[in-house]
């Protein structure tokens, strides 16, 4: 077989995009965990406080703590990570605040969104970029 110009760009070009579509997916699965947990409904800016540090050393431990009052479900994803969904919390009528604290692993720098179901049945938002050094996924 030659090996021409065209077939080393060809080659190329089928390499950028393996490469390129596992994180397309990722993506992906990030907006699909927020369509299905919200049913497609709009979410507001205001409602939901994360707190989360702007670098994390390490992506094994980087602790993150939420807090949205009125809320009844909570759930938090890390958008960059294999497997989005971190984690959803849930309040029920008895609940003395709606607030929770956890540790989760991030693969690399990427975003940590949190949304809010609140009582009215209205959603809410917050997100937070994560510089982190050392990867906990793998990475």
């Amino acid at each position: 077989m030659e090996f021409t110009r065209r077939s080393a760009i060809v080659m190329g070009a089928g390499a950028f995009a393996a490469l390129a579509l596992p994180k397309l997916a990722v993506a992906a699965a990030g907006e699909d965990a927020i369509a299905a947990f919200t049913g497609g409904a709009d979410l507001a800016d205001t409602g939901v406080t994360l707190t989360a540090p702007e670098i994390a050393e390490n992506g094994n431990t980087v602790p993150i703590e939420v807090d949205a009052p009125g809320a009844t479900e909570i759930m938090v994803l890390a958008m960059g990570n294999p497997t989005p969904g971190v984690a959803t919390f849930g309040f029920g009528p008895l609940a003395g605040s709606q607030h929770a604290s956890t540790r989760i692993r991030l693969a690399g720098t990427q975003d940590v969104v949190a949304i809010a179901k609140l009582a009215d049945g209205s959603f809410a938002k917050a997100s937070s970029t994560v510089k982190v050094t050392i990867g906990g996924c793998g990475g």
